[in-house]
């Protein structure tokens, strides 16, 4: 074999080894994902649950965090249902808190090395005890053998009154019990490898949003994915994002779209980041799947 031939498989090898050191990982919430009808929700329809799937075999995620899933075996079929539409993830986390409905879940393709559950949160408000009402799925991922990072989502209280509190109060305190976890993570080790994503059911600008992202040296980088529509203008006022369409979730009853769904790197993540291969996902007819829309965010393995 000449210099040529060898330069050239030599550049292919190079290339399919940078293919390989990229992953996806993708947030969603399914919106009640049930195989029948538990507790006080509906089984989602087979028409529903087959729209998921061709979503999420578009996207081709490595790492998937979703919310609204029902019980272990509404996480297995998904899983099963994936694999034979070509996404094959075979680690499997299912984690349940307080609320009995529904519950919080990540499939991957990478191995999941090491898992930390956080199952009964509570807290004080007002002189009275509340639970969390969703786990915090804490997880590490080995992407490599020399690459590792800490997934962690939930599913925060949602803007749904109840008559014990104010729903926004609730929000907020989740979201600090939340923020407690990626302290504890951060102050071990202030360059770690932290993705923090889920269903936040706020926006930006919330006190629960941001308790959750913080400030200072620990504060996390919001990611915020848009649409693939070509939008490329900045704004004026540099205070404020760009005007691209990031919004996640359709809310009907009051005809309203906004950013619900998140998800946040730790400095030390961020550095692996790739904007260009970040969105939310577009498809005709995507709320027949969800009221939400995927998020997705893409890495590269090596530290940088």
């Amino acid at each position: 074999m000449n210099c040529w031939k060898l330069l050239g498989c030599g550049l292919l090898l190079a290339q399919a080894a940078l293919a390989e050191s990229r992953f996806v990982v993708t947030t969603y919430n399914l919106e009640n994902y049930h195989l029948r009808a538990f507790g006080n929700r509906k089984e989602k329809s087979p028409e529903a649950r087959a729209k998921v799937v061709a979503n999420l075999a578009a996207i081709r995620p490595d790492i998937l965090a979703v919310q609204e899933i029902g019980e272990p075996a509404a996480l297995r079929e998904l899983q099963a249902s994936l694999k034979a539409a070509g996404v094959d993830l075979p680690h499997f986390e299912h984690v349940a808190g307080w609320d009995t409905n529904i519950f919080v879940g990540v499939l991957s393709r990478f191995p999941i090395v090491a898992r930390h559950p956080h199952t009964n949160d509570s807290f004080l408000l007002n002189g009275r005890r509340f639970h969390s009402s969703r786990a915090i799925a804490e997880l590490e991922i080995a992407v490599t053998p020399d690459y590792h990072f800490t997934l962690v989502t939930t599913h925060l209280k949602s803007k749904r009154q109840i008559g014990d509190a104010d729903e926004s109060e609730l929000r907020e305190q989740e979201a600090l019990q939340l923020r407690a976890h990626i302290d504890e993570l951060l102050a071990k080790n202030p360059r770690a490898n932290v993705l923090v994503c889920g269903d936040f059911n706020d926006t930006k600008d919330s006190k629960s949003t941001r308790a959750v992202i913080g400030r200072g040296a620990n504060g996390l980088v919001d990611t915020r994915p848009s649409e693939r529509n070509g939008d490329t203008v900045m704004p004026e006022n540099p205070r404020y994002d760009p005007a691209r369409i990031t919004w996640t979730h359709f809310y009907g009853k009051e005809d309203s779209y906004s950013r619900i769904d998140y998800i946040l790197l730790s400095k030390g993540m961020a550095h692996e980041w790739q904007p260009a291969g970040s969105y939310v996902f577009t498809t005709a007819n995507w709320g027949l799947a969800s009221d939400h829309r995927p998020v997705v965010c893409e890495f590269v393995a090596p530290d940088r």
